[in-house]
């Protein structure tokens, strides 16, 4: 599993790049000043509840509209205003049919790590971790090739700025673990590609470390600690964090997309526990938005945490820019500040938001991948329609386009290559008394196999050098990756063709 991995041509919200220190630092003033203290909803003048554009009749229709336009088959949505649910409701289908609804368990994917933040601030809150304090004095089995990396503190796992990253340490095209005990000392080749708290990077394995600091701390297994310490007081009884993607249960499988229908995949190999390894479901997510609403209380006033915590969580450091603590801070379409996490899954997408102002949390989780982003685009429809903006338009059309032209492609490959096995024969006798420059002409035909090979690593370099692995190209762009193998089969069997016919047209007594 993977997650947040910003490598499809849609726009995510999660994390936002870093922004200038005031406007963070404005942002999180207000948002710091409503979370340290129990919210409720927005009063009017006369003391009622101001009313809300996201009514649950509001709600279902912008859901069901953004489906018909998408394909997306299955969705979740839970949105909560100060203390109140609003609404928390399946839509559609999993991939086995079953209907989602309000308790279905789907894919949280890097949602995960505002849960796995939360876990490490109680032990701060508690005393037994000091977030300042090294890494290597709760977790002496963290090491790395690299020094520096004994200097990382607990807070630079959570805010990202380690200097952890995919350029140095590949997260995905290393063989992959079975534990978060694995997945740490699978570290101790890796280095790092900046000092520790030097710059905020994007990387899965700093939130594998920070769980495995609470086993080790804790003495229980992360999901036992995860449980008992966040879960269950909230009464978040069918969610849960699980290692890899073998662990995944059927309602939380998903789908790719192919000319906008969707098509039923599992989800490429990857270990996911502490980083995205979640699954949840909208009625569990609306009880963990009170709590993030409502000073760490929970839906039956249970607290988890203290305000000064929640806000803590929320609050980014000025190396970290806009990325907090399993969070970021950042602005809705109309300036409004937002506490937000995206995650993707190569076949799911999840996405949370707390909206300060109005006292709203939004969550989404749908069942097709990354590529899509289909959670964040119901979230953003949502957010719009409180805010009386008019949402995003889909990008449907586009990818059906887009899919429609590799599709289009591959199909010509085909003919092109049928056409040039026929003319062989023709193509050896024109360059059978010019060998050296036919072997010339042979070369290219190698390359749709050499980009078919490496195809992972050009996305990893378009991507600033995030680390990927070729299967999850197959889910990124999986029509553009059946035409580089139409391409590289096409071409492979051209060239042994034409060497034949070659061989053949040079054994003729004339050219003995």
């Amino acid at each position: 599993m993977t997650s947040s991995y910003p490598l499809s041509a849609h726009t995510r919200r999660s994390p936002r790049p870093p922004r200038a220190g005031l406007r963070a630092a404005v942002l999180l003033a207000a948002v710091t000043a409503v979370l340290s203290a129990t919210t409720v909803p927005p009063a009017s003048a006369d003391g009622t509840a101001t009313p809300s554009a996201l009514t649950p009749a509001a709600i279902d229709a912008s859901v069901r509209e953004h489906q018909e336009a998408s394909g997306v088959p299955g969705v979740a949505v839970a949105v909560t205003q100060g203390t109140r649910v609003v609404h928390a409701r399946g839509y559609g289908t999993t991939p086995a049919g079953q209907p989602v609804t309000a308790h279905t368990p789907m894919a949280l994917a890097s949602v995960s790590k505002s849960f796995t933040a939360m876990t490490v601030l109680q032990l701060v809150e508690s005393g037994d971790v000091d977030l300042d304090g090294r890494v290597v004095t709760y977790l002496p089995e963290f090491t790395m090739a690299d020094p520096r990396a004994a200097r990382i503190t607990v807070r630079q796992l959570l805010d990202q700025t380690s200097g952890m990253s995919d350029t140095t340490f590949p997260a995905f095209t290393r063989d992959q673990p079975d534990s978060l005990r694995e997945a740490v000392a699978s570290m101790r080749t890796g280095w790092l590609a900046a000092d520790p708290g030097a710059r905020h990077e994007y990387h899965n394995p700093n939130f594998q470390v920070a769980a495995r600091l609470v086993e080790v701390v804790t003495g229980r297994p992360f999901a036992e600690q995860l449980r008992d310490s966040v879960l269950d007081p909230l009464g978040m009884h069918d969610s849960t964090t699980i290692d890899t993607d073998r662990d995944l249960p059927a309602s939380a499988h998903g789908h790719l997309k192919v000319l906008g229908h969707p098509v039923a995949a599992p989800e490429p190999p990857a270990f996911g526990n502490g980083s995205g390894g979640m699954t949840g479901t909208a009625e569990d997510m609306a009880a963990w938005l009170v709590a993030q609403n409502n000073g760490g209380r929970g839906p039956d006033g249970t607290r988890i945490a203290s305000p000064r915590t929640l806000a803590l969580a929320h609050t980014p450091s000025p190396a970290s820019g806009s990325y907090a603590l399993g969070w970021s801070v950042g602005e809705t379409p109309s300036g409004a500040p937002i506490v937000e996490h995206g995650g993707d899954l190569f076949t799911a997408t999840a996405y949370q938001a707390l909206l300060p102002e109005t006292g709203h949390g939004v969550a989404v989780m749908a069942n097709t991948g990354m590529a899509y982003g289909d959670a964040q685009a119901v979230a953003g429809a949502l957010i719009a329609l409180l805010e009386q903006e008019p949402p995003a338009p889909t990008a449907g059309t586009a990818l059906v386009w887009a899919d429609a032209a590799f599709l289009l492609l591959a199909a010509l490959t085909v003919v092109a290559t049928w056409r040039g096995v026929r003319r062989s024969r023709h193509w050896a006798r024109h360059c059978a008394e010019r060998l050296g420059l036919t072997v010339v002409r042979l070369l290219p035909l190698a390359l749709p196999l050499l980009l078919f090979t490496v195809v992972h690593r050009i996305v990893g370099l378009l991507y600033r050098g995030r680390d990927v692995a070729w299967i999850q190209v197959s889910y990124l762009y999986p029509t553009l990756t059946a035409l580089l193998a139409v391409a590289a089969l096409g071409c492979a069997l051209l060239a042994v063709v034409r060497v034949v016919a070659l061989v053949r047209e040079r054994r003729r007594p004339e050219y003995e």
